[in-house]
């Protein structure tokens, strides 16, 4: 099991951009510092194709693509 794991001034960083955007963004503040203290499980990761696919947009290349 691959896991991602920040060393001790990345998580300092990560607290205080949690802070700094508390008030504006409490979401974005939990999200940065779950990411503090709890690093990331990269196994549980997606990528983009796999995101579109769970929300059930059209794969890529259709006709119904934006630029």
């Amino acid at each position: 099991m691959a896991h991602l794991q920040f060393d001790a001034a990345e998580q300092a960083d990560l607290r205080t951009t949690a802070r700094e955007e508390f008030p504006t963004n409490p979401a974005l503040a939990d999200v940065l510092e779950s990411l503090a203290s709890e690093g990331i499980d990269l196994d549980s990761c997606r990528d983009w194709e796999g995101r579109r696919l769970e929300v059930g947009l059209p794969e890529r290349g259709s006709e119904h693509d934006v630029a």
